[in-house]
C-alpha cells in the first residue's frame, strides 16, 4: 500500500474531526455570524479589518472545512485508485466528499439566509456521516479488515441486526443533541438525571423537553449498547473484532453519558462540552465500522 495514501489518510481524518468540534465550538460560543450575512468573504471583506473572537472562530472554522474539503477530494479520488477492487471504496469516497459538500452548503445557507434551529441541528450530523466515511476509509486503506479477518467473519442475525439498528439510533441521538445546542436548551435543566431532581415531572416548556428528550435518548442507547457489549462478550469471545469491539463502544458510549452530566454540572464548560462532541463522533464512527462487518458477514452468510 501507498505511504503516501496512508499518510493523506490519516491527516484528513484528524482534519475532518477539527471540523466537526470547529463546527461545535462555533454553535456553543455563539459564533456563527461572527462573519456577518457575507459567505465566503467574512463581512465582505476577503482580509476582515473589524477582528472579533466570534469573527476568527468563524473565519477559521471556514478556513479549515475548505481546506479538509480538498484533502477529502485528494483521499477520495487516490483511493479510488488505489483499492478501487475493495467494494466498500468507490461508495465510501464518494459519500465522505458529498456529505462534506453538503455541510458546507448548509453552513452557507445558514450564513447568508439564516435557518430554524431543527434544519441547523442536521448540520453536525452530516458532517458526522462524511467523518465515518473518512475513517472507514482510512481502516480499508490500513487493510485493517485484513488484520481482524473481517472477509471471513460470520457474525449471526440478532448481532447483525443491533449492530444496525443502534447505529441507526446513535443518529437520532447525535441530532437531538444538536438541537439542545442550537435551540440553546443546554441549561434550562439544572439538575441531571431528571430536569429538578426534587421535583420529578414532565417537561414544562419546549426547551425542557428537547433536552430531556435527548437525555432520554441517550440513556436509552446507552442501555442498548450495554446489552450488545454483554451478547458480545457472552457469545463473541473467538471473534476479537466484534468482543473488543463492543468493549470499547461500551466505555465510549458511558464516557458520553458522563461528560453529558458534567456538561451540567460545569454549567457549559467549553472544553467538557467539546470533549462531549469528540466522544460521539468516535462512537459513532466505531458503530459505521460494525455496520461495514455486519455487510460483509452477511455476504459470507449467503
Amino acid at each position: 500500500m501507498h505511504k503516501g495514501l496512508k499518510w493523506l489518510a490519516v491527516i484528513t481524518t484528524l482534519g475532518m474531526l477539527f471540523v466537526l468540534l470547529g463546527g461545535a465550538l462555533v454553535t456553543k460560543t455563539e459564533s456563527g455570524m461572527g462573519c456577518g450575512r457575507s459567505w465566503p468573504l467574512c463581512n465582505g471583506q476577503l482580509i476582515p479589518t473589524n477582528i472579533t473572537v466570534e469573527l476568527v472562530i468563524e473565519l477559521a472554522h471556514r478556513v479549515v472545512s475548505g481546506g479538509v474539503g480538498l484533502l477529502v477530494l485528494a483521499l477520495s479520488v487516490w483511493s479510488w485508485k488505489a483499492i478501487g477492487y475493495k467494494r466498500e471504496t468507490k461508495f465510501l469516497s464518494a459519500l465522505s466528499f458529498f456529505f462534506l459538500l453538503l455541510q458546507g452548503l448548509i453552513g452557507a445557507a445558514a450564513v447568508i439566509w439564516g435557518q430554524s434551529d431543527f434544519v441547523l441541528a442536521l448540520h453536525f450530523g452530516i458532517s458526522l456521516i462524511s467523518f465515518a466515511a473518512i475513517l472507514l476509509l482510512t481502516l480499508l486503506i490500513f487493510e485493517v479488515d485484513q488484520k481482524f479477518e473481517a472477509s471471513s467473519l460470520v457474525i449471526n442475525k440478532r448481532m447483525r441486526l443491533h449492530m444496525i439498528g443502534v447505529t441507526l439510533y446513535s443518529y437520532i441521538v447525535v441530532y437531538t443533541g444538536a438541537l439542545v445546542r442550537h435551540t440553546n436548551s443546554s441549561l434550562v435543566c439544572k439538575d441531571w438525571p431528571l430536569c429538578v431532581n426534587s421535583s420529578p415531572g414532565l417537561p414544562a416548556n419546549m426547551y425542557e423537553w428537547i433536552q430531556m428528550g435527548h437525555r432520554t435518548a441517550a440513556g436509552l442507547i446507552f442501555l442498548w449498547i450495554a446489552y450488545i457489549t454483554y451478547i458480545a462478550i457472552k457469545e463473541h469471545k473467538h471473534q476479537k473484532v466484534i468482543y473488543w469491539g463492543w468493549i470499547i463502544a461500551f466505555t465510549l458510549v458511558s464516557l458520553q453519558v458522563i461528560s453529558g452530566a458534567l456538561v451540567v454540572f460545569t454549567r457549559l464548560n467549553l472544553g467538557i462540552a467539546l470533549l462531549h462532541a469528540l466522544i460521539i463522533s468516535c462512537l459513532f464512527g466505531l458503530l459505521c465500522y460494525f455496520i461495514l462487518l455486519a455487510s460483509r458477514s452477511k455476504l459470507n452468510n449467503d
